[in-house]
């Protein structure tokens, strides 16, 4: 016996879901809006189109250091840096500081207790901080102290440039222990150096504790800072040395970092600050 199947069942479907939706039921209904709110979506959908794609959070950085006049840091940017190289008959001497650094510390002075302080600065400054050098240190470490922190002080016045929108000024108290040092400093321009150090001890190490001071003054001749440092107390040599070393790179943070209010102007009446 043969069986027929009418033609229109055959492209019918079956599925449940179809069933429903060609079901005078669920068919779906336009919904008219009221002319006002049908104009209302016509603009929303206007503006929509029109609407500038969306900036990134370091475009949006970007664009408003640059609008205040401070430098602009991108993921491209490395910061404030500063590299020199001095070579002498008696040393050779590499230096690269960055201001906007995460405290790495790649120091080879070939004086170890310099090398300690040198890590302090990085540490407590968040500055990245790569010295290498050799020198007559057969002879004594009069010529590499010297000549480190010159280069130091050189590094720091490629590395903060013009100086707009830093706060200029540093004050920090630091303790070690017994001991205890402050130091105050103005990124001034002008290099000025006072110095009140009691060390009672005549070397730490190997290190002779005379050239601390030598240390910090060619920092401040080639840098162009006013620097005053001052023992509160201490009776240690190492701890009075390495408070002073520490209160020195918090002090030169707060002076190196951006105000804000500035919004990248030349923190001075004058509308200048150089090296003079």
């Amino acid at each position: 016996m043969e069986l027929s199947i009418p033609h229109r069942t055959l492209n019918q479907s079956y599925s449940p879901q179809s069933r429903l939706c060609n079901s005078p039921i669920h068919r779906p209904h336009r919904l008219l809006l009221p002319a006002h709110l049908q104009r209302r979506r016509l603009q929303l959908f206007s503006t929509h189109l029109a609407a500038p794609p969306m900036e990134s959070t370091a475009a949006r950085v970007s664009s408003a250091a640059a609008a205040n006049g401070s430098p602009s840091l991108t993921e491209n940017d490395g910061g404030r840096i500063g590299e020199v190289k001095r070579v002498t008959k008696e040393t050779n001497v590499y230096v690269k500081i960055n201001l906007d650094g995460d405290s790495v510390a790649e120091n080879n002075s070939g004086i170890p207790f310099l090398d300690h302080m040198l890590d302090q600065l990085a540490s407590h400054g968040l500055f990245d901080m790569h010295v290498k050098a050799t020198g007559d240190i057969h002879i004594d470490d009069h010529h590499t102290n010297e000549d480190v922190a010159l280069a130091i002080g050189t590094a720091l016045l490629q590395a903060l440039g013009d100086r707009k929108g830093i706060n200029r000024f540093g004050d920090f108290s630091a303790p070690l222990d017994e001991a205890l040092v402050h130091v105050s400093l103005d990124l001034s321009g002008r290099p000025h150096l006072s110095y009140d150090l009691n060390i009672p001890t005549e070397r730490v190490g190997t290190y002779d504790t005379q050239l601390v001071e030598h240390f910090f003054q060619s920092v401040v001749n080639t840098s162009g800072m006013t620097l005053h440092i001052r023992q509160l107390a201490g009776k240690n040599s190492h701890h009075i040395i390495e408070a002073t070393f520490k209160a020195f790179a918090r002090a030169l943070r707060q002076a190196t970092e951006y105000d804000p209010r500035r919004r990248g102007s030349v923190p001075s009446s004058k509308g200048v600050l150089s090296r003079t």
